[in-house]
């Protein structure tokens, strides 16, 4: 099979679910509005969590990083997705697909590690509330997050360069929205099946490990607050903890999907769905389900913006 030149200089073609859609127009209009609605409401939980001293504790200061990775995660894909499909150019550089592929690996693998983190924080706060502030230190916390990150980023690292050292096959597209392991992996003239194993048993580590200490930490937080006598106590714990849960389910659905079923199981419209789900629309909601149901939070709104946009009687 002939090949074409994998370098610097040549370029993929991204082929996605705008361009397969049957409505492309209102697709691309609900992705403006997505990322509008992520960037604007993981930018305002930011500035209240920045500006609040209240929320300066170590379950506000997880939320924080959270956000910041949603709203830098759909800035990757969602901008030069909208913008490609307005120009009519959906071709992305060697060098861009390999940052947009690392970015994507980081940001993903960073917030996996995240939500563990966040539900072991709850099952501090809940289970052992009286030790709460020995096991969640400021210096544990921010380790938790330097770990998120670090961890991460070295493993985007290792996936990134393992996959663009394939030469690829004369057809430059990619059926994806983004440049992405499993779909690129699809345009490589070598065998990839040691590296799909790879792929799926990293999949499983960062993924399915901690979805079972987020699963673990919660079953433990349930039975602690079914035996819990203050009703008011009981259903405060509910609802912070829903909040995650819904976050967790939304986050985890898509990723697994992609990284953690075989192969056979994929088809690029999937694969688009999937992607889209965990890249564009749980960033934008992420925010909502926090902050709409959070009274500490929305209560922090009102102070930092003066109550000019929260009326005090608002409920959560």
């Amino acid at each position: 099979m002939e090949l074409w030149n994998s370098t610097l200089g040549s370029g993929f073609i991204l082929v996605g679910i705008l361009d397969d859609s049957g409505s492309p127009e209102i697709l691309c209009a609900t992705f403006t509005a997505l990322y509008m609605l992520a960037m604007i409401s993981n930018g305002i939980l930011l500035l209240v969590i920045t500006m609040d001293a209240r929320l300066h504790v170590p379950m506000y200061l997880l939320l924080w990083q959270l956000s910041l990775m949603d709203l830098l995660l759909t800035s990757v894909i969602t901008p030069k997705a909208v913008t490609d499909f307005l120009l009519k150019d959906n071709t992305i550089s060697f060098g861009g697909c390999a940052l947009q592929m690392f970015l994507e690996l980081t940001l993903g693998g960073a917030e996996d590690l995240l939500l563990a983190f966040m539900a072991y924080d709850r099952y501090v706060a809940i289970c052992h509330p009286l030790n709460y502030m020995t096991f969640m230190k400021p210096r544990i916390c921010w380790l938790g997050v330097f770990i998120s990150w670090t961890l991460a980023s070295l493993s985007a690292v290792g996936y990134t360069i393992y996959t663009m050292q394939y030469p690829f096959c004369k057809s430059r597209k990619i059926r994806h929205l983004f440049c992405e392991i499993p779909p690129l992996l699809k345009l490589a003239c070598a065998d990839t099946s040691k590296y799909e194993l790879m792929v799926y048993v990293m999949g499983v580590i960062f993924l399915l490990l901690p979805l079972a200490a987020i699963l673990s930490s919660y079953t433990l937080i349930l039975l602690t607050v079914l035996h819990m006598p203050s009703h008011e106590g009981r259903k405060k714990a509910l609802v912070t903890c829903s909040s995650h849960l819904t976050v967790v389910g939304m986050w985890y659905r898509g990723a697994s999907f992609m990284y953690v079923l075989p192969s056979s199981f994929h088809s690029p419209k999937q694969d688009n769905i999937f992607s889209v789900f965990y890249t564009i629309v749980t960033p934008a909601l992420n925010p909502l389900i926090y902050s709409l149901r959070n009274k500490e939070v929305t209560g922090a709104l009102r102070r930092v913006l003066g109550g000019r946009l929260l009326p005090e009687h608002s409920t959560v």
